[in-house]
């Protein structure tokens, strides 16, 4: 009798899926749609992934390739398309030389893995984390612009925009752009050819491209275009200032945070023109026939020994002037600003310097800055007496340069009156490096975008709680113009008066004027 009973069970149960088998179906397909969802842009449909929630849309291509004819040129629109294309991988870096793995400042940050999508001219891609899509919610857009200078980096693979996405709920966008001579050689400047008159701002012209993509597309994806945060770390919070004084730009974001990257001025075009005449001579192409270089491969270009580093200048047009010489520029004086450095930024700058000592640290004051060595030695150890020597150079060359921006552009923009700027110090020491280095350059990279991942923050609790402070503060000036929340202290806005500085450490704190001794010697 049980054996009877157990059969006419599991036939009863058989039938029954027989009989239920359409709906059953259908509800997979519905689970396999939301598993795998697909928008409409303005070039196509997209297919993405749901991932536990964040929908995640790679390798977008906002602009056609960049090759050939179109190298040098400003970027054209992408090849609209039919049916629906897959955005899960993605797309390939810029055309530019490999960083060496096996350098320690590399591995830290991982640039050794921004090649490993593939190098292209047709690198016009973005990527997008969203909480949702076609809700309707308006949510902020962070617009994240990769370092590496302007010669190296994506946006793929290293900047994760999933952790930002979900803690602050918010859109996350990245970016891929030309590059290096491709993406800023002046071979307008160097050869008078009108043709190529926008080949020092290329690059940069790229970012404004897909800022007009996020314009006319992120609503689909559950965005706010008209609260858009543009931010970037090292090269990144360069294009960040420079974006800030481009005509083409205006209106296309509404906050910008620029972290150890504060730009004041840009190079000296010159000089730009002397590069790019030394490339040309060296690629045999004459300075009357600059249509050849789009001819010669791009990695002949790159491979060029006259390839140092290029970067945008003021060329009048696109770029008419300097970000933040001689004061915040008047084009940008409505959106507010946040700005950010790392205590110890310039320690990898010499990493091998790792074991200076007492007397080479005083040698170097005095090689570097004859006029005032005694005054900067002094002051330095009175206010870092246990210090170790490698710690006080990286701090005196923080101060002289990337610490001496930052105050620069938040005291001309504090001056202009018109939108707030907020002031961060990283002294977190990374455990980077056994811990050697400090708050070293890219100590930030990952905490702005919510996650301890990175080696360089070393994925502690230490790292995953200042993750959550650094992230929740982003997300908040993402949405309001305002970093205040929950996760930090309360934060003035900077005053030449206050000179308020969120200080994010183990303990973060508010501090009025952090060494004003050592802020008054680089002044």
């Amino acid at each position: 009798m049980t054996s009877r009973r157990r059969f006419l069970q599991h036939t009863s149960l058989f039938g029954a899926s027989l009989l239920t088998a359409p709906l059953w179906s259908s509800r997979l397909f519905g689970a396999e749609a939301d598993a795998w969802p697909v928008v409409e842009t303005t070039y196509g449909k997209l297919r993405g992934m749901d991932v536990a929630g964040i929908k995640t849309f790679r390798g977008i291509h906002y602009g056609g390739d960049t090759g050939g004819a179109g190298r040098f040129m400003p970027p054209t629109a992408p090849a609209r398309w039919t049916g629906v294309r897959d955005a899960f991988a993605y797309g390939p870096a810029a055309p530019q030389g490999p960083i060496n793995p096996n350098d320690a400042y590399g591995q830290s940050v991982r640039w050794d893995q921004h090649v490993k999508t593939g190098v292209s001219e047709d690198c016009l891609v973005l990527n997008v984390w969203t909480p949702a899509l076609n809700d309707g919610a308006r949510r902020p857009v962070c617009f994240y612009i990769h370092g590496g200078g302007f010669n190296n980096g994506s946006g793929g693979i290293i900047f994760d925009g999933d952790p930002l996405a979900r803690l602050g709920d918010v859109v996350v966008v990245t970016v891929n752009h030309r590059l290096g001579p491709i993406g800023y050689l002046d071979l307008g400047g160097a050869t008078g050819d009108e043709r190529f008159a926008s080949a020092s701002s290329a690059g940069m012209l790229d970012l404004v491209a897909a800022l007009d993509w996020v314009r006319d597309n992120i609503a689909t994806f559950g965005g706010d275009p008209g609260n858009v945060m543009i931010f970037g770390q090292s090269g990144g919070g360069a294009k960040v200032s420079t974006l800030q004084v481009m005509p083409a730009a205006r209106g296309r974001f509404h906050k910008a945070c620029m972290q150890s990257g504060s730009t004041i001025r840009l190079g000296d075009r010159d000089a730009a023109i002397e590069r790019t005449e030394r490339l040309l001579a060296e690629l045999g192409i004459a300075k009357d026939n600059p249509a050849a270089l789009q001819q010669v491969s791009w990695t002949a270009i790159i491979e060029a020994e006259a390839n140092t580093r290029f970067g945008p200048v003021v060329d009048g047009e696109h770029i008419p002037r300097h970000p933040f010489d001689p004061d915040a520029p008047e084009i940008s004086a409505d959106v507010p600003i946040l700005v950010g450095y790392t205590k110890e930024d310039a320690g990898l700058r010499n990493l091998r310097a790792s074991e200076l000592t007492e007397a080479g640290l005083r040698d170097w004051i005095y090689e570097a800055y004859p006029a005032k060595a005694a005054a900067i030695l002094t002051a330095y150890r009175r206010v870092y007496p246990s210090a170790t020597p490698f710690q006080v150079q990286s701090r005196i060359r923080t101060d002289a340069n990337t610490r001496n921006r930052a105050l620069t552009m938040v005291d001309r923009k504090a001056a202009q009156g018109r939108a707030p700027a907020y002031l961060y110090e990283m002294a977190w020491a990374s455990p980077a490096f056994e811990g050697r280095f400090g708050a070293t350059h890219g100590t930030d990279l990952g905490l702005v975008l919510g996650t301890a991942r990175d080696p360089i923050a070393g994925n502690t609790p230490e790292a995953r709680n200042l993750a959550h402070q650094v992230g929740s503060a982003i997300a908040a000036f993402a949405r309001t113009g305002n970093p205040n929340c929950d996760a930090v202290p309360f934060w003035p806005a900077y005053t030449a008066d206050s000179r308020a500085t969120l200080v994010f450490d183990t303990e973060s704190r508010v501090e009025r004027d952090p060494t004003p001794t050592l802020r008054m010697l680089w002044e």
